[in-house]
């Protein structure tokens, strides 16, 4: 056989041997390789079709060669039938292959949750539906489920006693029926030994502590002062004197936005008025912070009866253990509000 002949066909097997390769190269990479080039968090919502789904998810894929790949790999995996709702994290490095197994897995991402700051039930409700997947109307029918209360041993007005203000991590397709099962295991837990021993020399019911706790966190934000308040309140409490707490009374009008309490306010009927009423309000007036909490377990004990706001409005008070004394620290005080026409 001529030479020339063989040569060539040597070379020409080679050339092919070459492109098989390359082609494998080039498809193993389509699959396998890197399509996602920066970390993202996409959200599959419930109203998502496949169109959209695939149309958002493409746009996030590094090259078109990887786009063809995902759209050939999902057809294989039938994603259109079966992706997934939730949170998902599009990981830097991750494969056409990962990318489209997460999705017909469901195997989501967590999200951080804030639980806190909040005063009321609908309020509440609000800030958790920008945070999971569940409707804010749905969220707040959970909350004034009044089974659902009784099961998590809550017979009284209000569940928002229930809530210890953290940061919580949960799959933002949690149902709100769940995501209150895991915040009362989380009170639960947060609720210790330590603190229920804490919480029987108060002579409070863990209710009682949290709606003391709430109106603490709402007279001051300061931390050092905290238990001094809390140990007014529960001598109040114990010598059965009206708790006449100002922050009650704007929580009973719903008007949060009051800088001065005046006389006709402490008219105003509600329980939650503790100047009309006596003793606790029946349910916290808002999520008391940790610290708040943890003043009325640990309050300081004195013989105060009284507290005011300085003139110097630097945040703090003066205490008093009598009615003149007071009624002299409030004299200052309300001078210094008309020097500055407060």
């Amino acid at each position: 056989m001529n030479s020339k002949f063989l040569k060539k066909i040597f070379f020409c097997g080679i050339g092919i041997g070459v492109l098989t390769s390359v082609a494998l190269i080039v498809g193993y990479n389509s699959f396998y390789g890197s399509a996602i080039d920066e970390e993202k968090q996409f959200f599959v919502t419930p109203d998502m079709n496949y169109v959209n789904l695939t149309t958002n998810l493409k746009s996030e894929i590094s090259s078109t060669l990887k786009q063809h790949a995902f759209d050939f790999y999902a057809s294989h995996l039938d994603l259109e039938d079966r992706f997934k709702v939730g949170h998902y994290t599009l990981k830097q490095g991750m494969s056409v292959v990962k990318l489209v197994r997460m999705l017909v897995l469901g195997e989501q991402t967590p999200v951080n949750i804030v639980v806190g700051e909040a005063r009321t039930m609908p309020q509440l409700a609000s800030k958790l539906s920008k945070q999971i997947m569940a409707d804010s109307t749905t969220i707040i029918t959970a909350l004034y489920d009044k089974k659902l209360r009784a099961e998590m041993g809550y017979v009284r007005d209000s569940l928002i006693a229930m809530f210890v203000p953290n940061t919580y991590q949960v799959y933002w397709t949690i149902s709100p029926e769940k995501l209150l099962a895991r915040l009362k295991r989380e009170s639960d837990n947060f609720w210790n030994e330590e603190r229920q021993s804490k919480l029987k020399q108060t002579k409070l019911s863990r209710y009682e502590a949290m709606t003391l706790a709430s109106i603490v966190y709402e007279e001051t934000k300061n931390r050092g002062e905290m238990p001094k308040i809390a140990g007014v309140y529960i001598n109040r409490l114990r010598k059965n004197i009206a708790l006449q707490a100002c922050p009650t009374v704007k929580y009973a009008m719903g008007d949060f936005a009051l800088t001065r309490i005046l006389y006709k306010h402490l008219k105003y009927d509600s329980p939650f008025n503790t100047y009309k009423y006596a003793g606790l309000p029946p349910a916290p007036i808002c999520i008391p912070s940790i610290a708040a909490i943890d003043a009325v377990l640990n309050y300081e004990k004195s013989n105060y009866l009284y507290f005011c706001a300085k003139p110097e409005f630097d945040g703090t008070h003066n205490f008093a253990r009598t009615l003149s004394e007071h009624n002299a620290n409030s004299r200052k005080y309300n001078e210094a509000l008309k020097r500055l026409k407060k």
